[in-house]
């Protein structure tokens, strides 16, 4: 349903990832997931190594962070974080490279058949203890995901390799480079999961990828005596695929109902390709999620690319990697275009959800002067959701609530498809996206006033 296919610009599709470089200071946001901001362990002037636990979990939808560098801790603090407002930070000034022994950093490939150890409940727990999140941007604790409520139950694991927004490229690296890792991530997902079914999502723009990862599917689940059967599914080009609902309707022809229902609701568990990558390196490698594949990309950018870099890294110290930030006026992107977040700052560090940094140059980034309406339900035939975008921005223009909510207002995905295709250049997703986040505001102080 609905959807737009903007001018893909994945300019760094073939560019091999490189090791960013270590900060001389990283700064750890303790909110980097879904539900209660972690809590701080340490204290000013503790000695860490990279993978020590820096803050626990504060609460059951939460998660814990681990260091991604050796040093001091220099201060627990606030700093400005993705949304523009400061928020409690835990900084770390660098030295060396030290790594906690426990954690496995050789090459070699561990296979599920290697460790009889491994139940579902083992590998949730090392999920669980590991921070490991949504890496698609949600970061929504994987944990939870695979330990679904008694009323729904789910028959398979779709792996989310869609990566439909325009730029960026980590998750498709990502598969060309470690194609072996994800797929033990994603036969340790339907163990935890308690599903022997598993599909991975890839839109057709990426031939190399959907042939290596259907051979090595073939070879490693789709062989006799395996328990587990692995489908790679080739997608039609159409933002926003990689949607959770619109990922599960494409490969297995449900609908997810409004919410609160989830893609489980339906028998789903869907999870990022880059989450199936951290739940191998967490499970096989005991490895804490501290560092991520991210893309650093514009057009007027000198040298854009991948890297993979150490979490609380600022986006300053990858921009210098790739030439510096270009002249002239830019907005700089935590994400894509379409979905991502403008930031206030180039000091703003790399966190569990950040799979991309974008610069966009002023002439592209500029919006038009918003028009009257002119009725021509563009936003509506976009919609993935099948929603009235018009009448949602217009009622939470106006603040009518009540409505809005009855409109399913909380079912807004905020992909942006309407605002891009409105010919009269309105304001539709930031309009929808105050009141969406309004009425959930008023949801939640319902239900609590019933308890």
């Amino acid at each position: 349903m609905g959807g737009i296919h903007p001018a893909e610009n994945k300019l760094t599709h073939e560019v091999a990832t490189k090791v960013a470089a270590l900060p001389k200071q990283a700064i750890f946001p303790l909110g980097q997931h879904i539900g209660a901001p972690a809590k701080p362990v340490v204290q000013k002037g503790d000695k860490v190594k990279v993978g020590t636990m820096i803050a626990e979990a504060g609460g059951f939808v939460s998660a814990p962070i681990f260091s991604s560098v050796s040093g001091t801790v220099f201060k627990i603090d606030t700093a400005i974080d993705a949304t523009g407002y400061r928020k409690p930070v835990i900084i770390i000034n660098v030295e060396g490279d030290e790594w906690e022994e426990s954690i496995d950093r050789s090459d070699k490939l561990e296979l599920v058949a290697a460790h009889p150890e491994l139940t579902p409940e083992e590998i949730v727990k090392r999920v669980q203890n590991a921070g490991v999140v949504g890496m698609g941007g949600a970061c929504f604790p994987t944990f939870i995901k695979l330990t679904p409520p008694p009323t729904a139950k789910a028959e398979c694991v779709i792996i989310n390799a869609v990566e439909c927004e325009p730029y960026i490229t980590a998750d498709y690296r990502l598969m060309m480079e470690h194609a072996d890792e994800i797929l033990v991530g994603l036969e340790l997902l339907m163990i935890g999961a308690k599903v022997t079914k598993g599909y991975i999502g890839i839109e057709t723009n990426k031939p190399a990828a959907i042939e290596l990862l259907t051979k090595k599917c073939d070879e490693k689940f789709n062989i006799a005596g395996s328990k587990f059967n692995v489908e790679v599914v080739p997608l039609k080009q159409r933002y926003p695929q990689g949607g959770e609902k619109q990922l599960v309707d494409a490969v297995i022809n449900r609908q997810v109902p409004a919410p609160p229902a989830i893609p489980v609701n339906v028998g789903a568990i869907v999870q990022n390709v880059g989450t199936a990558f951290a739940v191998y390196e967490a499970v096989m490698k005991n490895k804490p999620l501290f560092e991520r594949y991210t893309t650093v990309t514009g057009k007027k950018l000198q040298n854009p690319g991948n890297f993979l870099v150490r979490m609380g890294t600022p986006m300053k110290d990858l921009i210098d990697a790739c030439g510096g930030m270009p002249e002239g006026d830019n907005k700089l992107l935590a994400g894509g275009p379409m979905m991502g977040k403008a930031l206030t700052s180039v000091e703003v560090p790399i966190c569990k959800g950040t799979n991309s940094v974008t610069i966009i140059s002023d002439d592209e980034a500029r919006r038009k002067d918003a028009q009257p309406c002119i009725r021509c339900a563009k936003c509506v035939g976009v919609c993935p959701m099948g929603l009235e975008p018009y009448l949602l921005a217009k009622l939470s223009e106006v603040k009518n609530w009540e409505r809005a909510e009855s409109e399913d207002i909380t079912s807004c995905i905020e992909c942006g498809s309407c605002q891009y295709t409105c010919p009269a250049y309105r304001p539709l997703l930031d309009n929808i996206r105050l009141g969406k986040s309004t009425v959930m505001g008023i949801i939640r102080a319902r239900a609590a006033a019933k308890k």
